[in-house]
């Protein structure tokens, strides 16, 4: 009996190896990009927005916007701030946001949604809004230290705004470009110059409704504070990337 066991002693080995290395192949493929959450959504962008809360502010916006008739049938790619980023932007009389400086102007403060022009909603929520259809994987490498070598592309967004859309690779080990993919865009102030922009990092990314795709921005938590290896903008938290909105809100009332 010994003599057998011996005899089988390396095949056993190697057999218990080898369901260890399918256990853990089986992990890695789980685990690998996210898992395997399915990105379609069986429906049109209007309705996978209405259908997660986190974006109830947005529908709003949309609808105030009068672009619900792009987010349902037009192909389209969206950059889509959360509704942190609208609460952040109106803030109230203890927070610097827009109401904080209408009250200071001595101007009505904003209490429901519908106070802001329809033409402002529409205007700034089309900087996050690109024709066609753009998964990760179709946008080329960025890397804010050699843009020389890595610039990303440029974009023209629904309003003919540009911006600077890419895809950083984070290192591994301290070795470049082998880890994670994380996509970035940026909106660009003045197309003359293009080296002063806002920056955003994207949070989720590649959700496929049926006639386009949502990529979800992050927040961002300061000024050049990188999320990974991709820059953000606290002005990137504003709704419209930066205090234009907020300018010509103020204008208005």
């Amino acid at each position: 009996m010994k003599n057998i066991l011996k005899y089988f002693k390396p095949a056993i080995l190697c057999a218990a190896m080898l369901v260890m290395v399918i256990a853990s192949c089986q992990k890695d493929n789980y685990y690998e990009d996210g898992g395997k959450a399915n990105p379609v959504f069986n429906g049109n962008m209007m309705q996978y927005l209405e259908s997660n809360s986190k974006f109830d502010t947005i529908v709003q916006i949309v609808k105030l916007a009068n672009l619900e008739d792009v987010f349902q049938n037009e192909k389209i790619t969206f950059f889509c701030p959360t509704d942190e980023v609208v609460r952040r932007t109106i803030g109230n009389l203890q927070t610097n946001g827009l109401n904080r400086q209408l009250f200071d102007e001595g101007k009505d403060t904003l209490k429901v949604l519908s106070d802001v022009q329809s033409a402002v909603w529409r205007k700034y929520l089309m900087r996050y809004i690109f024709k066609g259809t753009y998964t990760l994987k179709d946008y080329p490498q960025l890397d804010f230290g050699l843009k020389a070598q890595y610039p990303g592309s440029f974009y023209y967004a629904y309003n003919n705004d540009l911006a600077n859309i890419g895809v950083v690779y984070n290192p591994v080990n301290k070795v470049n470009y082998t880890g994670y993919r994380q996509l970035s865009i940026s909106y660009i102030p003045d197309p003359s110059n293009p080296t002063y922009f806002i920056p955003a990092a994207v949070a989720s990314s590649d959700i496929q409704p049926s006639n386009g795709v949502v990529h979800v921005l992050a927040i961002s938590l300061g000024d050049n504070v990188p999320i990974g290896q991709t820059l953000t903008s606290i002005a990137g938290n504003n709704f419209g990337f930066g205090y234009d909105f907020n300018r010509e809100v103020i204008l208005n009332r």
